[in-house]
């Protein structure tokens, strides 16, 4: 090794540009790029810096999701026949144009139907777009919202909801909704419906959700924030799980 090249590569490290290292002993070793001008080596070793640089955020971002279902993607979707599902439709909301608008996803259909894996599929596709995001069952939020408020942690927790750009709720309605609560989830989405936006799964459709309140002022108040600026989508048919278990059996 000359010493140019190693004080090349000790300079990239300074920058903390490992990645470019690596290219640039993989460049050195391959004759094919002696004769390559140096404008577009030089080119080929910025491209896998950055490429290796979006894949280390991607990485990041999906850990911090904690998604159920972390290899869940769009491209892995079952259009059979009976589902209720639009290619056309997932196509579009697969832009992610709606999570730059701060537009809501509402999943709805029986249990089974795939709702978390959906949900969780459109939260791999927000990471892999640069966008965070974060998991939570409906059941959790509650138990850590009650937590949080006796303990005096709210607003630690509030801001650990809302900073987030796409916050996943799912199954809501599981166990009900204790009436306490709803105020406390009124300003958690409230807070969101400003910075970001929300997938949520149940169910019921949304016009059942009043029921899940006790309490008709905020339940208006959250479907507001919620229903008017969302993507509606139905899953239909049989349950996914039990399909799977007849393919296995």
């Amino acid at each position: 090794m000359t010493q140019p090249y190693s004080m090349t590569s000790q300079m990239l490290g300074q920058l903390g540009l490992h990645s470019m290292i690596d290219a640039l002993e993989r460049q050195q070793s391959d004759p094919s790029f002696a004769t390559m001008p140096f404008e577009q080596r030089l080119g080929l070793l910025v491209e896998y810096e950055l490429r290796d640089k979006e894949n280390r955020k991607v990485e990041r971002l999906l850990k911090k999701a904690k998604l159920r279902y972390n290899q869940a993607v769009l491209e892995d979707m079952d259009y059979r026949s009976g589902r209720g599902l639009d290619p056309l439709q997932i196509q579009t909301l697969a832009t992610g144009d709606w999570m730059r608008h701060k537009q809501n996803l509402i999943l709805t259909g029986a249990t089974g139907t795939g709702k978390s894996w959906l949900a969780c599929a459109f939260g791999q596709l927000a990471c892999r777009q640069g966008i965070g995001a974060l998991y939570m069952t409906a059941t959790r939020l509650f138990e850590e919202l009650a937590n949080s408020q006796a303990d005096g942690s709210l607003p630690k927790l509030r801001r650990q909801l809302v900073s987030t750009p796409l916050l996943i709720i799912d199954d809501l309605g599981i166990g009900g909704i204790n009436p306490q609560l709803g105020p406390v989830l009124l300003d958690v989405l409230d807070h969101q419906s400003i910075i970001g936006s929300l997938i949520l799964t149940s169910q019921y459709p949304p016009s059942a959700w009043y029921d899940l309140f006790g309490d008709p002022t905020i339940a208006d108040a959250i479907l507001d924030r919620i229903v008017h600026r969302a993507h509606p989508l139905e899953l239909k048919g049989e349950s996914m799980r039990k399909l799977r278990a007849k393919k296995t059996s």
